[in-house]
């Protein structure tokens, strides 16, 4: 194939070299070894659900993601306090709730 970086040989070259394989080099699995027998959708299912799942730790606690918009003053203010601005606005928040309703 013109301009392949794959491989040098040509269609007809590939095609040659299939069809001299010798038919013992069969890579269709026989059934006479068990360990070397391609492992089913089920065991592969079960092998992934066993590894450990990799990256931050689930939290008991559940929180919603979502775009919301602020004034450009009141953002500033709680970063301007360094790290952990966002659970401090939570925080606030939730102090707010507690002396006003919700509705």
């Amino acid at each position: 194939m013109p301009g392949s970086k794959t491989n040098a040989l040509t269609r007809s070259e590939v095609v040659a070299a299939v069809r001299a394989l010798p038919p013992s080099q069969d890579f269709v699995w026989d059934g006479l070894d068990e360990d070397d027998r391609p492992a089913t959708a089920d065991e592969l299912q079960a092998g992934v659900a066993a590894q450990r799942k990799r990256g931050r730790p689930t939290s008991g606690v559940t929180k919603e993601q979502v775009a919301i918009r602020f004034d450009r003053d009141v953002l500033s203010a709680f970063r301007a306090a360094g790290p952990g601005w966002q659970t401090r606005m939570n925080d606030a928040l939730r102090d707010w709730l507690r002396t006003h309703s919700a509705v």
